[in-house]
């Protein structure tokens, strides 16, 4: 029997896959489960509806992340701090000020998460931040640490 799977059935499939199960396993197992639906005309053509729509927001993300990667390339980031002697910061700066400081200057709102900070900033300087747009995009922040 082919069935369409609803969820990841380990052993099987991944959600959205269309699959020939044993007539007792789809009858007795997945079909009350809901972990999966007959393979119909009608869902035949469901699935590949859906797929075409995540095709296309895939796109569109892959797009904006894109848009957003060439937009970090013209903006400079200042983030005052206060510091004490030998130009050494008081704390740290970190994603989470970084990505305030983005958004409030440049208008680009980018999750504290996609910031990577291989060491924490503690002196005042410039530098550069990599961030992980998705899709195996990414872009450079720069960033001017002065004194506030």
């Amino acid at each position: 029997m082919k069935v369409i799977l609803q969820q990841d059935v380990k052993g099987q499939g991944k959600k959205g896959q269309l699959i020939e199960a044993s007539d007792g396993y789809a009858r007795n197992f997945l079909l009350p489960r809901k972990l999966a639906v007959a393979a119909t005309a009608e869902n035949l053509n469901t699935m590949k509806q859906q797929e075409k729509a995540r095709l296309a927001q895939e796109a569109a993300e892959r797009a904006a992340a894109m848009a957003i990667a060439e937009q970090l390339k013209g903006c400079m980031v200042k983030i005052p701090a206060k510091a004490g002697g030998a130009g050494k910061l008081f704390g740290s700066v970190t994603s989470k000020e970084v990505s305030d400081a983005l958004k409030a200057q440049c208008g680009i709102d980018i999750a504290k998460t996609k910031i990577v900070l291989t060491d924490p900033i503690k002196a005042f300087g410039t530098y550069q931040l990599k961030c992980k747009l998705g899709y195996e995009i990414s872009g450079t922040i720069n960033v001017v640490v002065t004194e506030a």
